[in-house]
């Protein structure tokens, strides 16, 4: 077998993030508690943080929920297969590590950010938020495409994450108040959607999530941004290629 190349490889780590920064719900796999102890999957939503580890909201009720508290080895199944008529031939990928209760406010505004009507029982006292810790993650891009990755080896640099993290909440209220037109633009143009009066309601170095009347868009950008400054430059030039200027 020919060895892979670094553009190869590339391309499959940024399936990987296209994947998990672009969904909303996934097949949640925890063990189950008691003597059985097998495995048990419940189909979950959930939101990535600025450096993709993914965010839950559970009530202590689910079953999932009181199989994490006695042992918080989980994954998450994340996939574009189902709708496909051969469903083997779509692109999937699965998220190992563990997951645990998170009180960051961060953490919940980006996930009611992406989930808006969980803002009725987000307050319940049964509810709390989750974060996974990813460890490793496998992509099945369709047949003969499968990779094992170290979760470092998709996520965007550490100091990227910080600073993309730090400007999000004035990035994305500088986009709705400034931009509108451009946030239209993106999904009319780049994503082939119809509507107008979308909503920015977050950022990663990776791209920008943007929502109207409950419908979910992301635009990704062309190349990562390091921090505040790429953001901004990103977000110009794909406004420029939408209009056809480049």
């Amino acid at each position: 077998m020919a060895k892979e190349t670094e553009d190869q490889s590339e391309a499959f780590r940024g399936e990987v993030r296209r994947l998990l920064l672009g969904g909303r719900s996934g097949a949640l796999s925890t063990t189950m508690r008691g003597r059985a102890g097998g495995p048990y999957g419940s189909l979950v939503t959930y939101a990535p943080d600025v450096d993709g580890s993914p965010i839950f909201l559970f009530s202590t009720l689910s079953d999932h929920t009181g199989n994490l508290m006695k042992d918080a080895r989980a994954s998450l199944l994340v996939e574009e297969s189902s709708r496909r008529k051969n469903p083997q031939t779509g692109p999937r990928a699965t998220f190992m590590g563990t997951v645990k209760p998170t009180k960051n406010p961060r953490h919940r505004r980006r996930f009611l950010a992406r989930h808006p009507d969980a803002a009725f029982y987000a307050g319940f006292g049964d509810f709390g938020f989750y974060v996974m810790t990813v460890d490793r993650v496998h992509l099945v891009g369709g047949f003969a495409r499968a990779r094992w990755f170290k979760w470092a080896d998709v996520q965007a640099p550490a100091k990227a994450v910080k600073a993309v993290q730090a400007a999000e909440q004035d990035i994305v209220a500088h986009m709705n108040a400034d931009h509108g037109e451009a946030l239209d633009l993106y999904v009319a143009k780049l994503l082939r959607r119809k509507g107008r009066g979308w909503q920015a309601v977050g950022c990663d170095p990776w791209g920008l999530d943007i929502m109207r009347n409950g419908g979910f868009a992301r635009v990704p950008f062309d190349e990562i941004a390091a921090d505040a400054g790429r953001v901004r430059a990103c977000l110009m030039a794909l406004a420029a290629k939408a209009r056809g200027w480049r």
